[in-house]
């Protein structure tokens, strides 16, 4: 099946001789939730803003769902909805006229029936009739993703969508964007919560200082990148690591009542099938160790982002 949005070669050097992006090839698939993580300055909006056609590329062309963002402007933008990181709302307007109104910017036909269903899936429907300016921050927020969806795109892009909420609404539009998805909406989304793209993206891409150094599976990348830990909770403190478990390269908590083992399945052997963790509870054993208590975890994601943009 083709992607729905196809990034090729895309380049951006401003007036100033700052190359903010620099080759970027990018396949997004239909009904995906595709996450793109990069430090600030890495190019994330300078990228989101060349396929919405609010600035245009040095180099490179974007399709979206067939149509080419220069050649056919109108039919491409159509299928795009964009919410910012800035909130640019109308502060006098009402929040069911500045939502109408942005369906009208698209040469969409009056729909109250589409504008009711999106007021509502964002628990905006008691606040219709409000002012903008009368809104809390989060709500606003909102509003900018019903502004978005008023014209039914088919590819939603959301740059920072939770900076500055609180948890509650985080959740809240982590459960929208999933059912967005469900409608087949493809939602792609830049965000600095490592924690949100671990919980809501199919696949992950990593932008760094204008390159897109990685495009990955999320479950794939977690596997391949993410060594795991075992935490041993001992049943005595131990001052220091023993000599005799030197060659297992164990971390002592501060308290001296937690052990840490840090093992990758990925390139040792000897961990996939279990001989490794088998020879170091052995060790501990033979050295007199006691633990009460031991558990395992996978490295996080922000663990495979830190590396990858530090390396």
């Amino acid at each position: 099946m083709p992607a729905i949005l196809s990034i090729q070669q895309i380049a951006k050097t401003y007036a100033s001789g700052h190359s903010a992006l620099q080759g970027i090839d990018l396949e997004i698939q239909r009904g995906e939730i595709f996450a793109l993580l990069g430090p600030n300055g890495a190019g994330k909006t300078t990228l989101i803003s060349i396929v919405c056609g609010i600035v245009r590329a040095s180099a490179g062309t974007v399709v979206v769902d067939g149509h080419d963002i220069v050649r056919d402007y109108r039919a491409a933008r159509s299928l795009i909805g964009l919410v910012p990181q800035e909130l640019t709302t109308d502060a006098f307007e009402t929040v069911w006229d500045t939502v109408s109104f942005s369906r009208g910017l698209f040469g969409k036909a009056p729909n109250p029936a589409h504008i009711e269903q999106v007021l509502k899936s964002l628990s905006l429907w008691d606040k219709k009739g409000s002012m903008i300016r009368t809104l809390s921050g989060g709500m606003k927020r909102r509003v900018m993703i019903a502004k978005a969806l008023s014209h039914e795109p088919q590819v939603l892009f959301l740059d920072e969508p939770t900076a500055g909420v609180d948890v509650e609404l985080r959740r809240d539009m982590w459960q929208l964007v999933r059912q967005l998805r469900d409608t087949g909406v493809t939602v792609i989304l830049t965000t600095h919560y490592i924690e949100e793209a671990e919980e809501m993206a199919d696949r992950i891409g990593v932008i760094s200082k204008g390159r897109l150094i990685l495009v990955e599976d999320k479950a794939e990348l977690m596997q391949k990148l993410g060594k795991k830990q075992l935490k041993l909770q001992l049943q005595q403190p131990l001052a220091a690591v023993p000599a005799a478990l030197a060659g297992h390269a164990l971390a002592l908590a501060a308290d001296g009542l937690t052990l840490t083992y840090t093992y990758d399945t990925r390139s040792d052997p000897a961990q996939r099938d279990g001989r490794g963790i088998a020879a170091l509870l052995h060790d501990l054993a033979s050295a007199g160790v006691v633990y009460t208590d031991l558990q395992t975890s996978q490295r996080s994601l922000e663990d495979i982002f830190v590396s990858l943009v530090h390396a």
